[in-house]
């Protein structure tokens, strides 16, 4: 009898490795999906390791921790075999006793279908240097989107094409090559931002667009400094090699300079600046991944700065008050001496920007070292504008053309109309976006009334349509059977 229950004792032993087998191999059997947290329900691409319960059930390091945690704080099995709680015969609490969580039976845990997909980890691509493209071919890429601007684009071609170099390379002989990190100044509208999203488009690189004005210093409400890596490891879908290649854009860096004759804390002035020190430079940054601000729910990567290109961008008013004061210097009486208005007339005074002057506006002098290659943006001229409104890849005519050409309408602008619409734009003193905002004004009632009317073949927008002394020109197609492609020109329709 005995050796008979020795036999089955073996045999189930036996069948319970079996089992503990099988259960490894439906886990690993399930590549294709991966597991999510039993509390928190985050992935384990966002989570990390899991540690794996019976039945399925899957816990993230971050969420153990703190379940355990919170059990040490208290003896709950001492409470239950204390024989001074509870009934009189010593047994503690009747009727309770702790959950097995390989009681529950499925509900909790999550079946391979319901798994979200993993996500196949590409490794990242090393940076050939032959195959960086030369600053010639950059700049021939941006004038395709970018009109004007010949001096930014020339900069901002050698600066990221050196800056590539030196990722690819790292050392040359010992020599390590500093980082070109940018600062643009140019008046609103044009073009700064357009510029940098069009070089990270060609360049393939992830691209993370940020405020200066929501960044305040550590501690206080608002985005933390670190929050600017935060995105960029969100453009790289979290993919920390890739992140650390790409390209940050700091918009309206002015408005975090020194706030002047003021008696308040200045948490989101130059205390930004200084804690912007060491990200410009080269630091190893702990970001949340996946979240914006740091908790205990949320995993942390560390990423390094020190192949990141900075870009920083910003209008700078009255930066050429400052500009012309310093150049005002050598005023004095006499045969010799310089008018005062002398440079009040001239256009693009900010190309005259020294570091002295930036610093008189509120830089902090570490602040602009960390940014050698600075360089000015000129305002837009009415020839500009007309150019942007037809020539580069997507001008807004074209836009609008495009959208016409789906309902089988072709439309025009005369060059008198594109003239009175930069015009208006200058007028405006808000650069580029102006000339949307201008557009959309005057083709409502067009884009409103051609899907009405299928004879309608061609609409040619006139330069009195644009200053309010007349209608476009429509052309009808002909309904005649012989000649059903000709096109009658009826103007101003309104009129009968």
């Amino acid at each position: 009898m005995d050796d008979h229950r020795d036999d089955k004792y073996e045999e189930t032993e036996l069948e319970k490795k079996d089992s503990v087998k099988e259960e490894k191999k439906s886990d690993d059997s399930g590549g294709d999906y991966e597991d999510v947290c039993f509390i928190c329900r985050r992935p384990e691409s966002k989570a990390g390791k899991m540690f794996r319960l019976p039945n399925h059930i899957c816990v993230c390091d971050d969420c153990m921790h703190k379940t355990m945690d919170t059990v040490s704080q208290f003896d709950y099995q001492g409470l239950l075999n204390n024989p001074n709680m509870g009934d009189m015969n010593g047994k503690g609490f009747p009727n309770i006793s702790f959950v097995n969580l390989a009681d529950l039976q499925g509900d909790g845990g999550i079946p391979n279908k319901q798994k979200p997909k993993k996500k196949k980890k590409e490794k990242a691509a090393e940076i050939d240097i032959r195959n960086i493209m030369p600053p010639h071919k950059i700049k021939q890429k941006l004038d395709e989107y970018v009109v004007g601007q010949e001096h930014a684009k020339k900069v901002m071609s050698v600066a990221v094409y050196n800056h590539y170099k030196r990722v690819a390379t790292g050392t040359m002989d010992e020599i390590e090559i500093e980082k070109s990190n940018m600062l643009m100044i140019g008046p609103t509208g044009c073009g700064k931002t357009y510029l940098v999203k069009t070089l990270a488009k060609l360049l393939d690189v992830p691209l993370a667009i940020a405020d200066a004005t929501s960044l305040t210093e550590a501690g206080y409400i608002g985005d933390d400094i670190e929050s600017v890596v935060s995105k960029l490891l969100a453009a790289a879908d979290n993919d920390v090699e890739r992140a650390e290649r790409g390209i940050i854009f700091i918009d309206e860096i002015d408005k975090i300079a020194k706030k002047k004759n003021t008696n308040s804390r200045d948490v989101s002035g130059e205390s930004v600046q200084q804690g912007m020190l060491k990200l410009l430079e080269g630091a190893e940054v702990e970001v949340p991944v996946g979240a914006n601000s740091k908790n205990a729910m949320v995993p942390l990567a560390t990423v390094n700065t020190r192949n990141i290109l900075f870009i920083c961008g910003g209008a700078f008013p009255d930066l050429d008050e400052i500009i012309k004061q310093r150049l005002n210097k050598k005023t004095s009486i006499g045969y010799s001496a310089e008018l005062k208005d002398k440079y009040d007339k001239e256009k693009n005074i900010l190309s005259r920007v020294t570091v002295e002057d930036i610093r008189k506006f509120g830089m902090i002098p570490e602040f602009i070292g960390r940014l050698p290659v600075i360089f000015t943006l000129e305002g837009l001229s009415r020839d500009m504008m007309v150019q942007i409104l037809k020539e580069p890849r997507n001008a807004i005519l074209k836009q609008y053309q495009k959208l016409l050409e789906l309902d089988e309408v072709e439309l025009l602008f005369n060059e008198g109309a594109l003239e009175a619409i930069a015009d208006k734009a200058m007028e405006k003193e808000t650069g580029a976006r102006a000339l949307r905002a201008i557009i959309e004004e005057f083709m409502l009632d067009i884009m409103y009334e051609v899907p009405k009317d299928d004879n309608i073949g061609r609409v040619t927008i006139t330069r009195e349509y644009i200053e309010g002394n007349g209608g476009p020109v429509i052309d009808i197609r002909s309904r005649s059977a012989e000649h059903p492609d000709r096109l009658n020109v009826i103007q101003n329709p309104s009129d009968g």
